[in-house]
């Protein structure tokens, strides 16, 4: 009986690929630490390629001794915070590793975010130092007033181009707006001069693997962006997760696609972090839009390919895909939102690639769960726990009681990457971390094999005629509409039934619709009660610098619209 399946018997054992652990014997060792062992192991392998400019593991370990010596000169010390502000270029991952090194702790920030935004982020964690780039500077310099920040650091994207690019590069940068002049500031210094003035000696820190490492700031699709607490043994323990998910990838060997962007923590962990851990290649892309997303495949021959959904599907639309051979990649990944049924049949029957759904949260360093790479693979399913790491689904009232195999309820999480806590937010991380389990606000529910599906956001429930209805049953079945590239459900207040669902669409180029049309089309496939009575259409959606769809900004603007 289905109904005797408990969670603690973790039925998803089973289905682990063959020489997957049920748990891990760690290796004590912090990310900076794994780099040092990398670059003494693959010396010569490439570590970072930029535009086809490569910089080795020797190279790559050289270069961040010399700026956590500058970072060591600069003043800053053991527990003191530094931002970075850059999209995936060279000086991003040397800059995130040197400053691990010398004991600091990370802030990575969003380069799209607004100068309000980041003002939070940088005077939350006492930011006292920044990495950032040319076309930033100038309005860093105007904020850091506001803020703790004492040096400021600006890399530009030619810094690093192969031969004839780098020669290139000066002539059309600042036309195509590429690079930008920096007003003269004081301590303000350029990324090349830093590297050239200093040593490869940096002061020895002692590293403790419980000590906080990053401040990684959630997206705050929920409200105001919190600063989760990531350990050393978070960042570390997360990549071992990873090795021993993955048994047929053997170190040195790979070619990573860094196109998931590093100042997100399922980029940071899953791309970047996971290539060093492993000796890999890491083809950085820092606009994944899919024209560089496709040159990058056509050019790099990327086999490892972490992406999110939005990612698919531009690649999937763009006239491009006809030209690029996408053979190389072995792996495909999706994660940070649900990737619709239609996108995962076209994009294998696309490029013969297996995509395997996984999830995760910033409280999580991210990863949780994975699809098995070489086992049973359920479409629409976020996989089942990886290594170490329980999961349940509770009540929604009390969170206490687990409910029953195959019906829906809170998803909670155990494991070694689970966050510390929110920064200076005790409310807050005690609502979320209970007991030893995280609460992560999704609603879900566990099939027998102990494989897990993400039903919706508690937060974006909508009530209708007294009934539960979940956006993503309704986007689910737009999605399947052969017109439709996005649509995103919101509930919006009716005096007679609570809520009503309004639903937002992108449609494909080329195609019209009407509303009618696709309400039409709904009806054959959803129960009565989850039928839209609105739908508008939009160019595009609001997104989260990884592409997740606002579902929250369209509410709130359709809140503001209605009052």
């Amino acid at each position: 009986m289905a109904g005797e399946i408990r969670y603690q018997d973790k039925p998803w054992l089973k289905s682990y690929e063959k020489g997957v652990p049920e748990t891990i014997h760690y290796e004590e060792l912090c990310m900076p630490h794994i780099l040092d062992r990398t670059a003494g192991k693959f010396p010569q392998n490439p570590a970072l390629v930029f535009q086809g400019y490569t910089l080795n593991f020797r190279e790559l370990k050289d270069m961040v001794d010399r700026f956590a010596a500058c970072l060591a000169a600069f003043g800053i010390k053991q527990g003191d915070a530094v931002a970075i502000l850059l999209p995936n270029v060279i000086p991003c991952v040397v800059a995130y590793f040197a400053i691990l090194k010398i004991g600091a702790v990370t802030v990575m920030n969003n380069p799209l975010y607004t100068d309000r935004e980041l003002e939070h982020q940088f005077n939350d964690s006492g930011s006292l130092a920044l990495i950032t780039l040319d076309l930033l500077a100038n309005r860093m310099i105007d904020l850091r007033p506001k803020t703790k920040i004492r040096q400021i650091v600006y890399t530009s994207i030619g810094d690093y181009l192969p031969f004839p690019k780098n020669l290139l590069f000066p002539l059309v940068a600042k036309k195509k707006k590429l690079a930008a002049d920096v007003k003269p500031a004081q301590d303000v210094f350029k990324w090349k001069d830093c590297i050239a003035k200093y040593l490869p000696n940096p002061p020895s820190a002692t590293l403790g693997f419980e000590d906080v490492a990053m401040y990684q700031y959630t997206g705050g699709t929920t409200g105001v962006s919190k600063g989760v607490m990531l350990t050393h043994a978070n960042l570390s323990k997360q990549v071992q997760q990873l090795s021993a998910w993955f048994p047929k990838f053997a170190g040195g060997t790979e070619i990573m696609l860094g196109a998931l962007p590093y100042f997100h923590v399922f980029g940071l962990s899953v791309s970047m972090n996971f290539s060093v851990h492993m000796g890999w290649s890491q083809v950085l892309v820092p606009r994944p839009q899919p024209e560089p997303l496709l040159e990058a495949i056509r050019n790099f021959r990327p086999t490892f390919a972490p992406l999110v959904p939005t990612m698919y599907i531009g690649m999937l639309n763009h006239p491009d895909l006809k030209k690029t051979d996408m053979g190389s990649i072995k792996g495909a990944f999706s994660g940070s939102a649900p990737l619709p049924v239609e996108v995962i049949h076209d994009f294998e029957k696309m490029t013969g690639a297996v995509i395997v759904e996984g999830f995760g949260l910033t409280e999580t360093t991210p990863v949780t769960h994975v699809n098995p790479f070489g086992g049973v693979r359920k479409v629409g399913s976020i996989g089942v726990p990886i290594s170490d790491t329980d999961a349940r689904v509770v009540d929604l009232d009390t969170g206490l009681q687990d409910v029953p195999v195959g019906e829906r309820g809170e998803l909670i999480l155990k494991g070694p990457q689970i966050m510390k806590g929110y920064k200076d937010m005790s409310d807050e991380t005690a609502n979320t971390l209970r007991n030893g389990w995280c609460y992560t606000g999704d609603i879900a529910t566990m099939d027998e094999d102990g494989y897990f599906y993400i039903v919706d956001r508690k937060k974006d429930m909508i009530i209708s005629g007294g009934f539960n209805v979940y956006p993503r049953d309704i986007d689910e079945v737009l999605y399947q509409h052969p017109k439709v590239q996005e649509a995103c459900s919101i509930g919006v207040s009716d005096p007679k039934r609570g809520e009503n669902i309004k639903v937002f669409v992108v449609l494909k180029e080329g195609e019209t619709a009407t509303g009618e049309e696709l309400i039409e089309y709904c009806k054959t496939k959803l129960a009565k009660y989850k039928l839209p009575s609105e739908i508008e259409f939009r160019k595009e959606l609001p997104k989260t610098n990884v592409g997740k769809i606002l579902r929250k900004q369209l509410k709130a603007e359709e809140m503001e619209k209605r009052q």
